[in-house]
């Protein structure tokens, strides 16, 4: 436990300051994010590249951890997995910061998270059995299902972290919850895998350090990289912890439900693209009935934290029983928005 700490401590102090040397780049390169007042709500011109310093930080103390220490490597974290994280994350860097700088189509964005998850996978790092919800054995997936599962999941974690990505503060706070749910699910038995853990306390650590800078008003954002990192960090420990998707459903359960309902708005009712932008987001509709921007972010932090904490003490036909309820939550969450900012322009 007190390795923990420490990985947790360093983490974040180490955080902080790469991200203070990131932001100071990143104003150097003139690579900014400028203010629309229609979906970017910020009112100054502020840096991007954010994602780089989390992504440095949960590198380097890893590697520290995983070289110098006996916590980290062994039966369920090798030295191969290490590998497939930081080199998938590298590579989402490289493809946020081209982004970031260049502002490229949606179809060249999404080569990058293609090819980090095709590394994770070709690393051996798969979805190989699911849970039997109403009990008996696990079902072992096949050599051709568990890899596209695998590649669907990591994908959809990643575009749901993209697309929460509107508030000051919001993804890498859900990322550092995310990161200490996983943490408090592998401390006990029948989940105990301390090496993971350790992971998920650090990338936690580093979620928590930008976060500083990031606070609204945001002194620097994630950008394209970091919204997707994030997503692809949890999206992997929910993977090696094994196989514990219920319980990362859970954590980012209302983004992941936003998401589906974007996309089934976006195609069938709006006949948009996808790539489309709007202010119709979850977050969105919790400012436009006049909550303010930090409001806004820590009632999704005490959702989020609500339905992570409770993931710990369920089976997993509990988990999926909370699954229904988190799915009604969301649902009279967002019919009570909508009623709220329609009668909000009337009265105007």
């Amino acid at each position: 436990m007190m390795s923990s700490f420490i990985a947790l401590t360093f983490s974040f102090i180490v955080a902080i300051v790469l991200t203070k040397v990131v932001r100071f780049w990143a104003l150097k390169q003139v690579i900014i994010d400028i203010p629309d007042k229609l979906r970017k709500l910020h009112q100054f011109n502020t840096p991007l590249l954010g994602g780089i310093a989390i992504f440095l930080t949960f590198s380097l103390i890893t590697i520290i951890f995983a070289f110098f220490t006996p916590y980290i490597l062994g039966k369920s974290v090798s030295l191969r997995d290490i590998l497939a994280l930081i080199f998938g994350g590298f590579l989402l860097m490289i493809g946020g910061y081209l982004d970031d700088k260049y502002h490229q189509p949606p179809a060249r964005q999404m080569l990058w998270p293609i090819l980090a998850s095709v590394v994770v996978i070709m690393a051996g790092i798969n979805i190989s059995v699911v849970t039997n919800p109403f009990g008996g054995d696990l079902i072992q997936l096949s050599a051709f299902i568990s890899p596209l599962l695998t590649f669907l999941w990591l994908m959809g974690m990643m575009y749901t972290t993209k697309l929460l990505d509107g508030l000051d503060g919001l993804v890498s706070g859900i990322g550092a919850i995310g990161g200490l749910i996983i943490f408090g699910l592998t401390q006990f038995t029948p989940f105990y895998e301390p090496p993971v853990g350790l992971l998920a306390i650090i990338f936690a650590g580093a979620c928590l350090g930008f976060l500083i800078w990031n606070w609204h008003p945001a002194k620097i954002f994630l950008g394209e990289g970091g919204s997707l990192y994030i997503g692809f960090i949890l999206g992997i420990l929910a993977i090696i912890s094994g196989a514990k998707i219920a319980t990362t459903l859970l954590v980012m359960g209302i983004p992941i439900l936003d998401v589906v309902w974007v996309i089934v708005r976006r195609l069938f009712w709006e006949k948009k693209s996808l790539a489309s932008a709007d202010r119709k987001h979850l977050h969105h509709r919790l400012l436009d009935i006049g909550l303010s921007h930090r409001q806004a972010v820590i009632i999704l932090y005490i959702i989020t934290l609500f339905f992570g904490l409770i993931s710990l003490f369920l089976r997993t036909e509990g988990k999926l029983i909370t699954l229904g309820v988190l799915l009604a939550v969301m649902i009279i969450l967002g019919i009570w928005l909508v009623r709220r900012y329609q009668l909000k322009q009337k009265s105007l």
